[in-house]
């Protein structure tokens, strides 16, 4: 019955890509008289059709082997390049994910932008960010991945940008685009060095050529290491994490997909690129350490942080550090776990901050108390959030984490109490927010917070519904681990207790006085300021570029364009001396051309010259 959606499975991003024309008439102000609202109205109608035909598609494939479809795109000398489409459980279920949180975060754009005249603009750049994540997860060919992946930077920076006539707004969007540019063109090489070498851009053909290449280790060192320089910017992780915290400028239900879905599609290509990663040893270390550093260092950051927003963005960098290295030690469905568990607890996180934002105006956390008898549903939907995020029982989260712990002791008992860590820091960190907004007395900022409107709420709440039944839904997929270990999952429950426990004493203490200000100082300075690590680029990367760039410029302007003005006055001063030989008389005239050519016949003929007086002589 169903089994025409399955084989149609490639008509899911064009229903995201025929939105955003649709939605392009009001999007300059073409059609006026309707306002923007029904280029909205068109994109939810479109992101509808395509969160039921995924659902319709994985009914069919459930249970069934991978199919591909193939669409020849190029066919030149040696060269055949093609669009490879695959149509497994995997792929659609990550494509119902994509869709259904996109439907939620334009619902909850309804009420969010309700008095903002981008509308049109904004719901176009969202289906644009849909139809590259879609066409992301059902696409099995490396150089087309590629390709979606610059329409998702692209998408990036427009939504970062989107009130653009604000300064910050501004240089947050350039600089986003900038840092995954650079990921992004090393992962180019990468790509370009790959074919030659395996013949093949489809992940299926790679994985069969990667389990029988004999790579000089050399090569492979330096093709892995580029192949995970895209992932690194994508998923924000050290030293190209900069972007993630100053994408926080553009609209919250962007956030939404920008700290769930979005992020995640680096990871996603981490994971199909992983039986070719598995021939660089080096690689995989590379891949542990930046997970490493990048998950702890995050969240300790995050706990320094006084805008929300940006407390979330680094939570998001941590989660991404732990997908590396689940890839890195070869756990990639353990990754897909953990993304869709993530996926769902953080969507949640950001949709409720998002509405609590919306009626009090403000990110600063100090701002903020006694939220619970004003907002009980925000506050109770930020709880199941918070549980789904971290390693407590029963909710997802904890399954998943629990999942990567086991292989993780087996594997390295270091990379263990990295988890361990990660998931403390995490703990105290949501813990934190929590306190800090629903905890406490109330302030004037939260003196009058209703709930706010339906297309706010809403979403918000059947996430909550989806993430408390979201242990149910692993275990009928077969997700959950077939056997427990008992002495991992009592680590990561004590690591959750060691991280909620001191926050909510610290922060629902009225004795303790607020902010809390931890000693010594310069070390809260030194995370609050995310490690100076923005100075550090000044003082080294950007002063290096302005130096070479002002060598570049003096060269340019005194040498280049030195000669270049030097003949130009020459033959100005030349054509300006030889207007006073003007006479009128044509036998001077005549007696210059006889010089002229005379002296050319000498030039020509004075070799000959040469040798004749030796001859005499």
């Amino acid at each position: 019955m169903f089994e025409s959606f399955s084989q149609t499975i490639w008509l899911v991003p064009l229903y995201a890509f025929a939105g955003a024309l649709l939605a392009l008439p009001w999007s300059p102000g073409i059609i006026r008289q309707t306002g923007p609202r029904p280029a909205g109205y068109l994109n939810l109608i479109m992101t509808f059709l395509a969160f039921f035909h995924s659902l319709f598609a994985l009914i069919a494939v459930w249970g069934r082997p991978p199919q591909s479809i193939a669409f020849n795109w190029l066919n030149a000398a040696n060269l055949s390049i093609s669009l490879d489409v695959q149509i497994s459980a995997v792929n659609i279920g990550a494509l119902l994910l994509i869709t259904g949180l996109n439907l939620a975060a334009q619902v909850y754009a309804i009420a969010y932008l309700e008095m903002d005249w981008g509308w049109a603009r904004f719901y176009s750049l969202v289906a644009l960010f849909e139809g590259g994540m879609c066409a992301l997860v059902i696409c099995n060919s490396l150089f087309f991945s590629y390709c979606v992946l610059e329409v998702l930077t692209l998408g990036t920076y427009l939504l970062i940008g989107f009130w653009f006539n604000q300064s910050l707004v501004v240089t947050g969007a350039r600089d986003a685009f900038l840092t995954k540019r650079i990921g992004d063109l090393i992962l180019l090489m990468g790509v370009v060095a790959l074919l030659p070498l395996a013949g093949t851009w489809n992940f299926d053909q790679l994985a069969e050529w990667a389990a029988t290449a004999n790579l000089n280790p050399n090569v492979a060192n330096l093709l892995c290491l580029a192949l995970i320089a895209g992932p690194m910017g994508k998923c924000a992780q050290f030293p190209l994490h900069l972007w993630l915290d100053e994408a926080m400028e553009g609209p919250m239900p962007a956030t939404i997909l920008r700290n769930t879905v979005v992020v995640s599609t680096g990871a996603w290509l981490l994971v199909k690129l992983e039986p070719v990663l598995q021939l660089s040893p080096l690689t995989l270390q590379v891949m542990t350490i930046v997970g490493s550093v990048t998950a702890i260092g995050a969240g300790l950051i995050a706990i320094a942080q006084i805008d929300v927003k940006r407390s979330l963005s680094y939570s998001v960098s941590a989660y991404m550090g732990l997908i590396f290295i689940a890839v890195a030690t070869g756990q990639t469905e353990t990754a897909l776990v953990l993304l869709f568990t993530y996926a769902i607890a953080m969507s949640l996180l950001v949709m409720v901050v998002g509405n609590i934002i919306w009626n009090n105006i403000s990110q600063d956390l100090s701002q903020y108390g006694g939220l619970w008898s004003r907002r009980p549903v925000s506050g109770l939907c930020y709880l199941v959030g918070a549980a789904s995020l971290v390693a407590l029982p029963p909710f997802g989260g904890f399954w998943a984490l629990a999942r990567m712990g086991d292989r993780l002791s087996q594997v390295s008992g270091l990379l263990l109490l990295v988890l361990l860590l990660v998931n403390a820091l995490t703990a105290f960190s949501v813990t934190r927010e929590f306190c800090v907004f629903f905890g406490g007395k109330i302030k004037p900022m939260t003196l009058r917070s209703p709930e706010a409107l339906w297309p706010l709420v809403i979403p918000m709440t059947v996430t909550m519904g989806f993430a408390i039944h979201l242990p149910i839904l692993l275990a009928q997929w077969h997700l959950l681990p077939s056997n427990l270990n008992l002495g991992v999952a009592f680590l990561l429950v004590l690591a959750t207790a060691a991280g909620v426990i001191p926050a909510a004493y610290i922060y629902l203490n009225e004795n303790i006085s607020k902010p809390i200000v931890f000693q010594p100082k310069a070390v809260q300075d030194f995370f609050a300021n995310d490690l100076y690590t923005a100075k550090l680029y000044k003082v080294t990367i950007v002063f290096v570029v302005g130096l070479i760039s002002q060598i570049i410029n003096w060269i340019d302007t005194f040498l280049v364009d030195g000669i270049v003005n030097l003949v130009g006055l020459a033959t100005v001063f030349g054509g300006q001396s030889l207007k006073y030989n003007v006479s009128g008389q044509t036998q001077f005239y005549f007696l210059s051309i006889i010089l002229g050519v005379a002296l050319i016949g000498i030039i020509i003929c004075w070799p000959l010259l040469s040798q004749i007086s030796l001859v005499f002589s």
